[in-house]
């Protein structure tokens, strides 16, 4: 790649101005929600621009500035790779740096919509519950010093009291994350803090604010270094942090704004419904649930990316079974979708192999991931006595992933908020008996519901036992024989 390559750089055009203000600005979002704003606003107008706020670290910021907060949004198919330059970004923000700011836009009175994409992590609740976790680190923060927060939910509050005393109607907050009835749970934890704070400022947001479900699709994997050359290669210019994105893509929010003051969304493609839960739950189980389980699963069998893995005929089966026995039936699909139907176009995006979405990249978090994705059907499919062995095997394989050692005795880089504990937890079990015990105790996992159940259990051992002995693959094939 030549040295002396140009930067990209953001076109003369006006910036728009600011009407949106996203928290955790990632891949993801660039590569899905903001694209559809941009849409929306090229449609019909309106200054629905887009200013970022990392949470953590500079790194985006500082990748982006430099290029007007513009980026390329890359299109990989089958056909040759499509290219677009975004600018719907306006500014971005680093909270460590300048909490105060942070909050002061956030209560600007132009602000209508707070979109967020935190992970399930970065909600700083218990999965099994929903409920806030009062005592994680950020929050034991943000209650110490609400004027300088440190949890997106502890900006959320702050920066709604601001609005609040300023006279301000609140901002709709728009979750973009994975998780079942995400707009109910965000208010749940909302409410819980601002109610720790002030309660008259937490009845006031439970009247007026607004948090309306969502549910996004789009498959985003981690950019590489090479992917920034072949970019550059394409484009003629050099962008540092672009993004990569499969052809599918679909949002789906209840149409629930304060004031109704919202991008034209349904001119850029989004579905507004009075009811997200149908295509949530479908979207969440379907893809996310086997998304996990092929994500554990192949990285113990040695695959690196999820297209390598439907690849393998057993795993190709795997999936095919767990949709049909066990996925599908505990399902009501959203009016005029075909489940089967929808299953197969999953599989097709999912052997797309210009998309390099690695196992590693989507086992991370499991500890947050795995209630929502797979536990709940888990324990909807047992007690209607639903054959869920697939599912089974999936949470023996998280199991042994979280030991640190994977089956060929290689160390594995665990990144999951629970990673310490869960390999001490691990590392005092003697066999596959005590540590499936040891897991199942972890009450913000495992419901106790569900790791009271002792057929569940002794499926777990039997399968964690036979993932040790026999390996991945062999157990992934032994399951739909």
């Amino acid at each position: 790649m030549p040295a002396d390559l140009l930067r990209l750089a953001r076109s003369g055009a006006p910036k728009p101005g600011t009407g949106i203000v996203h928290l955790g600005l990632g891949a993801f979002f660039r590569a899905h929600g903001a694209l559809y704003i941009a849409e929306a606003m090229a449609a019909s107008g309106g200054d629905w621009g887009i200013a970022g706020v990392s949470l953590k670290r500079p790194d985006q910021r500082d990748r982006l500035a430099p290029q007007g907060f513009a980026y390329t949004a890359l299109e990989l198919g089958s056909d040759r790779p499509a290219a677009r330059t975004v600018e719907v970004l306006a500014d971005m923000l680093v909270a460590p740096e300048d909490p105060q700011g942070v909050i002061a836009l956030m209560a600007d009175a132009g602000v209508k919509i707070v979109t967020l994409t935190v992970t399930e992590k970065g909600y700083c609740h218990q999965p099994a519950t929903g409920r806030l976790d009062r005592t994680h680190p950020d929050i034991l923060a943000d209650l110490a010093d609400p004027d300088r927060p440190v949890s997106a939910v502890g900006f959320l509050v702050a920066a709604l009291a601001r609005r609040r005393a300023a006279g301000i109607p609140p901002f709709t907050v728009l979750t973009c994350d994975n998780l079942p009835d995400n707009g109910h749970l965000v208010k749940g934890v909302v409410l819980e803090l601002a109610g720790l704070i002030d309660p008259a400022l937490a009845e006031w947001i439970a009247e007026e604010a607004r948090f309306p479900s969502t549910m996004v699709d789009r498959i985003v994997p981690a950019t590489t270094p090479e992917d920034l050359d072949r970019v550059a290669e394409i484009t003629g210019r050099r962008d540092e942090s672009p993004v990569l994105h499969e052809p599918f893509r679909q949002w789906v929010v209840e149409d629930d704004f304060v004031r109704g003051e919202r991008p034209d969304l349904a001119a850029a493609g989004v579905e507004l419904v009075v009811d997200v839960a149908p295509y949530e739950l479908m979207k969440l189980r379907c893809l996310n649930g086997t998304h996990s389980a092929l994500a554990y699963l192949g990285y113990l069998a040695g695959h690196q990316t999820i297209a390598d893995t439907i690849a393998d005929p057993a795993f190709s089966r795997f999936a095919d079974r767990i949709w049909t026995d066990e996925i599908i039936p505990g399902l009501t699909p959203p009016p005029g979708t075909d489940l089967a139907a929808y299953t197969t176009a999953l599989k097709t995006r999912y052997a797309n192999p210009a998309i390099r979405h690695r196992t590693w990249q989507i086992a991370m978090d499991g500890s947050q991931k795995l209630p929502q994705r797979i536990l709940s059907q888990l324990a909807e499919g047992l007690a209607a006595g639903r054959p869920m062995s697939g599912l089974i095997l999936a949470v023996a394989a998280w199991m042994t992933y979280v030991g640190g050692t994977d089956l060929f005795g290689k160390p594995v880089d665990v990144r999951d908020p629970l990673a310490p504990r869960l390999r001490a937890a691990l590392d005092g079990a003697p066999d596959s008996a005590a540590k499936v015990s040891a897991l199942l105790a972890f009450r913000e996992i495992f419901p106790a519901s569900l790791a009271g159940n002792e057929a569940f259990r002794a499926s777990l051992v039997e399968a964690h036992a036979g993932l040790a002995r026999h390996g991945a693959r062999h157990m992934v094939e032994a399951a739909h024989a």
